[in-house]
C-alpha cells in the first residue's frame, strides 16, 4: 500500500508591535539631540517609512511569546500539540539558550524541538522552509515558526543611514500538518561573498565586546544584490513549480523598503494590487516583517483562505529565498 503522503499548511498567525508608534518626526526630534539631522521628508522618500516601534524594555522572547499566544489561539489548537519551535531571530536576549528554548519554557511545555535561525531578513522564509520539512517528512505534527527582533538594541544612533529604516516586533505562524497541499515548494539560497555588504559586528570574548556592535550596510549595493536575488529566485520557483505568476493572489516580501517591494514586483511582473505593504507602520523588523505583513493582510481582511501566496526575504550574508503557498 503506497504510503500516503504529508503536507503542511498555516494553521494560525499572529503579531505583536511594542508600545505605540514612534514617527518619523519623532525620531527626527530624538537624532537632532545628538546633532544627527534628517526630515520625515527625506525618510520617506528614500524608504517608505512614515513609524516604526521600539521595545524599550522588552526582550526578543517577550515579542515573539505575545505573537505565538495570537497565533495559537487563531489556529484552535492545544498548546501541548505543539512539538517544533523554531524562531528566526538576529537579536536574542542571551548568547544562550535560544529564544525558543524560553518560549517553550513560558509556553508551559514540557517536551519540545526548539531551536534559533540566523539568516537575518530571510530568517522567517528559512525558518518556515524548515518546519515544512519536519512536517512533510512526519517527524514533527505541529510547529510554532516566529519571527522576532529587536533591532533598537544594534542601532548606531549617529548613523542616520541605518537607524531610520528599522524597527523592533514579532510575527508568528502555526504549521500543521495535513492531507492538503499548504505549502508548494520553497528556494532558499546564500551567496557569502557578499558577507560585508550588511552585517553586524560584534562578539563577546573574555567578557568584552569585539566589534561595534551595530548594523552597518553598504545602501546601493544591497539594493542592488536584493532586486536581483530576489526576481530571480521568484521566477525559478515559480518555474520549478510551473505555476503562472498571474495565479498569485498575494504577494508578501520583506518590508524592508518601498522602492525594493515594487522594483521585485514589477520585475516579476505582479500589479501593485496584489501586492502586501506594510513597511511605512512598522519599518524594517528583519524576521519578524513577513509574518507581520501576512498577519496584517488577514486581519484587514484581504488575504482569504484558500488564496495563493508568494512570500520573500532577503537578508545579510546574503542570504535570500521565497516560499510558494495556498493559504
Amino acid at each position: 500500500m503506497q504510503k500516503k503522503k504529508s503536507f503542511s499548511r498555516v494553521l494560525g498567525t499572529g503579531s505583536y508591535l511594542p508600545g505605540k508608534p514612534v514617527t518619523n518626526q519623532d525620531l527626527v526630534n530624538r537624532l537632532r539631540k545628538l546633532d544627527v539631522e534628517t526630515s520625515d521628508e527625506w525618510i520617506k522618500e528614500r524608504s517608505g517609512i512614515t513609524s516604526r516601534y521600539f521595545c524599550g524594555e522588552m526582550s526578543t522572547r517577550d515579542l515573539g511569546y505575545m505573537a505565538a499566544k495570537q497565533a495559537i489561539e487563531a489556529a484552535s489548537i492545544d498548546v501541548t500539540s505543539i512539538d517544533l519551535i523554531i524562531v528566526a531571530t538576529t537579536t536574542p536576549d542571551l548568547i544562550f539558550p535560544s529564544v525558543a528554548c524560553h518560549i517553550e519554557k513560558d509556553l508551559g511545555l514540557e517536551r519540545c524541538t526548539s531551536f534559533d535561525i540566523q539568516a537575518v531578513c530571510s530568517g522567517f522564509v528559512y525558518a518556515l522552509t524548515v518546519a515544512d520539512l519536519f512536517l512533510k517528512t512526519g517527524m514533527k505534527n505541529n510547529a510554532l515558526v516566529i519571527g522576532a527582533e529587536r533591532l533598537s538594541t544594534i542601532l548606531n544612533w549617529r548613523d542616520r543611514s541605518t537607524c531610520v529604516l528599522f524597527g523592533d516586533g514579532a510575527g508568528a505562524v502555526v504549521l500543521g500538518k495535513s492531507s492538503v497541499r499548504g505549502i508548494i515548494a520553497s528556494d532558499i539560497s546564500s551567496s557569502g561573498k557578499f558577507c560585508d555588504i550588511l552585517r553586524a559586528t560584534g562578539i563577546p570574548k573574555n567578557g568584552v565586546l569585539e566589534g561595534t556592535g551595530y548594523a552597518e550596510m553598504q545602501g546601493q549595493e544591497v539594493f542592488r544584490k536584493a532586486v536581483e536575488s530576489l526576481s530571480e529566485s521568484g521566477v525559478k520557483l515559480l518555474g520549478t513549480c510551473a505555476v503562472d505568476v498571474e495565479s498569485i493572489d498575494w504577494f508578501i516580501p520583506h518590508q524592508a523598503n518601498i522602492r525594493i517591494i515594487n522594483k521585485v514586483a514589477e520585475k516579476l511582473n505582479i500589479p501593485d494590487s496584489k501586492v502586501i505593504k506594510c513597511v511605512h507602520k512598522h519599518a524594517n523588523t528583519s524576521a519578524a516583517s513577513i509574518p507581520l505583513a501576512l498577519h496584517e493582510g488577514i486581519s484587514d481582511g484581504k488575504i482569504h483562505f484558500g488564496d495563493r501566496l508568494l512570500l520573500q526575504g532577503v537578508g545579510g550574508g546574503l542570504t535570500w529565498g521565497s516560499i510558494l503557498m495556498d493559504l
